[in-house]
């Protein structure tokens, strides 16, 4: 599966949730299907992340590149350290839930 495009074709076609602040609160309460934090996330926001994805048993995907890669697949201009897939849209980014 490509992964980037994956991520790509959900934010064009389905529902996802960018940034952190939103998508914690999305995760504390457990909207959404599956998370995908950039590999440089910020040490506390790994954590935060990683907490608060147990509690909602929402699985978590560390995208193999930096928030700066995460953003230009997103196509955003800016840095994008997690986001939340709601609803996938027509991709097949669920997949990496398995």
């Amino acid at each position: 599966m490509d992964i980037e495009r994956g991520i790509r074709v959900a934010v064009d076609t389905g529902k996802v949730i960018l940034g952190s602040n939103k998508s914690i609160q999305a995760i504390k309460l457990g909207n959404g299907e599956l998370v995908v934090m950039a590999a440089n996330a910020p040490k506390n926001l790994k954590e935060d992340v990683e907490v608060y994805s147990k509690l909602s048993e929402m699985p978590v995907y560390v995208f193999d590149g930096s928030s700066v890669d995460l953003g230009s697949i997103c196509g955003k201009p800016f840095t994008v350290s997690v986001l939340v897939v709601q609803e996938p849209g027509d991709s097949n980014i669920l997949e990496l839930k398995e």
